[in-house]
């Protein structure tokens, strides 16, 4: 083969070579179009672990093991699924705005993060504007980012697992759901 017979082959090869690397990264990287609204391609279960100096609420209007409907949209397939409730909590939740540590662009107003997963987290709430470094798995990239809190609300979170409306997927243990966003059957 001649130098004009080779060229075309290398510059598809070479074609070939930037496009895998370029579709690769976005599967890599969850958080890479993320905002608040394109969260439906992460894994919304966890162990169910929770963290230290979280209380149990003493009166909670959703029992642990009762049925409830949602009304948020945290995820696509979230809105409008029956939860049950894996655990109810006092707390406060948190929206909050941060960059992943694992990169990719900024996720504005996620919620939930409560006051018990923020790193060195004081006795009273964070106000809006606050600058925290969040200790909450949540999703991938969350655990030690610095965060800003866009809103904080002294209420009933509640861990849930449900069916996915979109695609049937089975989450456990989500964190969280307020009990704002739930209603009765």
């Amino acid at each position: 083969m001649n130098l004009k017979q080779i060229m075309p082959v290398l510059w598809m090869v070479a074609l070939a070579v930037f496009l895998a690397a370029c579709s690769g990264a976005e599967e890599e990287d969850p958080h890479a179009a993320m905002d608040h609204g394109a969260m439906e391609d992460m894994d919304h279960s966890s162990s169910g672990e929770l963290p230290n100096g979280l209380e149990k609420a003493e009166n909670p209007a959703f029992e642990v093991g009762s049925k409830a409907v949602m009304k948020s949209d945290h995820m696509a397939g979230m809105n409008g699924a029956v939860a049950t409730i894996a655990g109810a909590f006092d707390t406060t939740a948190y929206a909050v705005s941060y960059t992943p540590t694992s990169g990719g662009k900024k996720v504005s107003d996620h919620k939930w993060v409560i006051h018990e997963e923020l790193r060195n987290a004081e006795a009273k709430p964070h106000q809006p504007g606050e600058k925290v470094v969040l200790e909450a798995d949540h999703m991938n990239g969350m655990e030690g980012a610095e965060a800003v809190i866009d809103s904080a609300e002294q209420t009933t979170v509640y861990m849930v697992d449900f069916s996915s409306k979109t695609d049937g997927q089975a989450v456990k243990n989500h964190k969280w759901v307020t009990e704002s966003e739930l209603s009765s059957k």
